[in-house]
């Protein structure tokens, strides 16, 4: 396969990779696709990796000799592709890292590092294929073939792996209570909370803003769910707590209102489309449990078909909005900091 298609796949694949990676962060139920091609994608990489390194092997064998700083760079991002996709590889078939951080975590952070690398190293080296080379017959099939087997790789790994969601997560104290692993975005880690002093106030576009004492409330809404979180574990539960629904028609939303955005005391947010909103539940109670403190005591959002980091802890305020507020993504990312 002529040397300048297997750069374009390269470039290609990995930025599909990146692009399915991180959209699967905030992936619903529909969306179940970019799993998929994220891994078929990664499986026919390591074959057009495998061709890439077997022609230039002379080449960095002489500038490793010659102490070359561009076949440096070359071999780091030889060093970041390969650990990215055998992190990858590794995670389907079961195989777990000591500590708090997972495979599946890891090897999101290589491929994102893969990628700044990858188009540096190629930014002077990248050339389109000449008009005779994509007309070359040979070089279509051989192109169709490598793609071809490495989607068939992918579904024989996917069948041998390990028990996983369509997201990669595997299933972590489901029905236990709160024996399920507690985790945190980026930073969040405030002190616990006084239930005896906490209330929950409901601000925004509403009629009329209002804040809650525990008192105040009805904790008795009740709702299965399953907590799918992005460092690669899931856990379904019984959650007992407030119906938000129930919470919004006591402030009555104005017209127009169209999100609800939940606040946690150390700042950290994220918002929900109204009628979403609606089905979800404020949860004081797990598996029949008082949420713990990592699990956000005294109340945690649970949002069905959301992905963890969006299940925010440690709820002090409701707020409501006419438009979605996007600075949250910048909360999320510094709230704990």
């Amino acid at each position: 396969m002529d040397a300048d298609i297997v750069d374009y796949s390269l470039l290609a694949g990995v930025s599909v990779a990146l692009a399915t990676g991180l959209a699967g962060l905030v992936a619903r139920p529909g969306d179940m696709w970019l799993f998929l091609v994220h891994g078929g994608v990664g499986i026919t990489l390591v074959g057009f990796l495998s061709l890439k390194l077997w022609r230039v092997r002379a080449r960095i064998r002489a500038g490793v000799r010659a102490r070359s700083g561009r076949v440096a760079v070359s071999i780091l991002l030889t060093v970041l592709a390969v650990a990215a996709l055998a992190t990858g590889i590794a995670w389907v078939f079961g195989a777990a890292l000591p500590g708090a951080f997972t495979l599946l975590f890891v090897h999101g952070v290589l491929g994102v590092a893969t990628t700044v690398v990858l188009v540096g190293h190629l930014r002077d080296r990248l050339r389109l294929p000449s008009r005779a080379t994509l007309r070359d017959r040979r070089q279509t099939l051989s192109w169709v073939g490598m793609v071809t087997l490495g989607a068939a790789a992918y579904r024989a790994s996917d069948a041998l792996g390990t028990a996983r969601r369509d997201t990669g997560s595997r299933e972590q104290g489901s029905d236990g209570g709160n024996e399920f692993p507690v985790t945190a975005w980026v930073a969040d880690d405030p002190d616990p909370l006084d239930t005896e002093t906490w209330s929950l106030s409901v601000t925004g576009a509403v009629a009329a803003e209002r804040t809650f004492d525990a008192g105040d409330l009805a904790f008795d809404a009740e709702q299965r769910a399953l907590l799918d979180c992005t460092s690669g574990w899931y856990s379904e539960h019984d959650w007992r707590g407030l119906s938000v629904g129930e919470l919004l028609d006591t402030v009555e939303p104005v017209s127009g209102a169209s999100w609800v955005q939940f606040r946690s005391v150390t700042g950290y947010r994220w918002s929900l489309p109204l009628s979403e909103a609606r089905d979800s539940l404020l949860a004081t109670h797990v598996d029949g449990e008082p949420l713990s403190h990592g699990h956000g005591r005294p109340m945690r959002l649970v949002a069905p078909g959301r992905r963890g980091f969006q299940w925010v802890k440690w709820v002090t305020e409701v707020r409501l909005w006419r438009r979605r507020d996007y600075s949250e993504w910048v909360a999320i990312q510094v709230s704990g900091l």
